[in-house]
């Protein structure tokens, strides 16, 4: 991305990411602090946090972090064998969206994507990636006191887990503040996918955010 943005002759920018998108927006703050100007992170913590408070919850309600990550090719095979499956638990309200949230041709959309052997490898390669380089990596970074220096956006699912899951901890803002210098941010009404959700709500937040540094 940072090679790809200096190529068309921005030398600094701003990044927004959900889920895995935002695991690698904090990872450009943190590895390019000079290069990202403002970054925004959606329903995510850091994940040597996810790791380190894993229980029981995290096991039954998000399995994909467990289950994806052992060596291929198990996963692989159970996803590919019933993708409408996986879709449905995670589409379905387990994630903190409700019923009827996607449209048919959305929800059918992701059910092709995981007929795709080559799609499912790269997801379970992701969660494997989760399970070790990833979290050694923001281990790391702790253990060296760096920080994401820009200022930072946290949203999160008023519905997911991350709405409750970590109030001991003074929620997702509590813990990014440990991670971040300038830290602000909220939850919002709806699940885990609250971009595909409530799109229009999700951009006002991201647009007012990326307009005060401008």
């Amino acid at each position: 991305m940072v090679a790809v943005m200096a190529h068309f002759h921005f030398p600094s920018f701003s990044v927004a990411g959900h889920d895995r998108g935002g695991r690698v927006a904090y990872r450009l703050a943190l590895d390019h602090p000079s290069v990202i100007d403002r970054v925004a992170v959606l329903d995510v913590i850091p994940v040597v946090e996810v790791w380190e408070r894993a229980d029981a919850r995290l096991a039954t309600a998000f399995w994909p972090w467990s289950l994806l990550a052992q060596s291929e090719p198990l996963p692989e095979r159970l996803v590919t064998v019933a993708p409408d499956a996986v879709i449905d638990d995670a589409l379905g309200g387990g994630w903190g969206s409700p019923p009827g949230a996607f449209e048919p041709e959305a929800r059918d959309e992701y059910v092709r994507a995981l007929g795709r052997a080559e799609s499912v490898h790269a997801i379970c390669e992701e969660y494997r990636a989760a399970a070790s380089v990833d979290a050694e990596h923001d281990a790391d970074d702790r253990r060296a006191g760096r920080r994401v220096t820009s200022p930072l956006l946290v949203l999160w699912s008023e519905t997911g887990p991350l709405g409750s899951w970590y109030d001991g901890a003074g929620g997702p803002l509590g813990i990014w503040r440990n991670w971040a210098t300038d830290v602000r941010g909220r939850a919002v009404a709806a699940g885990h996918f609250f971009p595909e959700e409530i799109p229009e709500q999700t951009a006002s937040l991201l647009g007012e955010f990326f307009a005060a540094g401008c």
